[in-house]
């Protein structure tokens, strides 16, 4: 009996070990120990609940921007493929007119009715094109400007005030929505 009793007390001192162990802050000051209950469960629960209704806005708001990236790139895809359709559109008429062209100068040997026919398909195009933003860049004695124009060669100027000018052009320049989008090809008198 005496071996049992010394078990026991083994035991037990192992558990007061143990015990002790995990409540160790019994004999540290402070007002709430580890192994008492949480005395604010209400305001735990709160806090639990807050933080799970955060973190839905956030999976929620992490789904819509995906979402809008996504849909903006298709739509970025979409401008880029259909970016010329209105100026084609625009333009069918003007293609049309060149196909009635083209069949006029088969049946007739009238020069007159055949230029006047590429005359008004020429001032269709024009009208058209500058409907949409389209300019001709006026360049004929005027100053050479390398953000302008892109010099093709210099010839000898006919008189003083052709030096530095533009003497002829070789390839028109054109604005769209006044940016250039073709540099004018010239001939620089010098």
């Amino acid at each position: 009996m005496a071996e049992k009793d010394v078990n026991e007390q083994i035991q037990e001192n192992a558990e007061n070990q143990a015990g002790m162990a995990t409540n160790s802050d019994e004999n540290q000051a402070g007002s709430t120990h580890l192994n008492n209950p949480v005395e604010n469960e209400p305001e735990t629960e709160k806090l639990k609940t807050e933080l799970q209704d955060a973190k839905d806005r956030y999976l929620r708001l992490a789904a819509e921007f995906e979402n809008y990236k996504r849909r903006t790139a298709k739509e970025r895809i979409e401008l880029i493929q259909t970016a010329g359709r209105d100026m084609i559109v625009e333009l069918l008429p003007v293609l049309d007119d060149c196909d009635r062209a083209q069949k006029q100068l088969e049946t007739t040997d009238d020069a007159q009715v055949i230029r006047e026919g590429v005359n008004l398909v020429f001032h269709k195009l024009r009208n058209t094109l500058q409907s949409k933003g389209v300019k001709p860049m006026e360049t004929v004695g005027k100053d050479f400007d390398a953000d302008l124009h892109e010099a093709i060669t210099e010839i000898p100027a006919a008189t003083e005030d052709l030096k530095g000018k533009v003497v002829d052009e070789v390839v028109k320049g054109y604005y769209l929505n006044d940016k250039i989008i073709r540099h004018a090809k010239v001939v620089v008198g010098k």
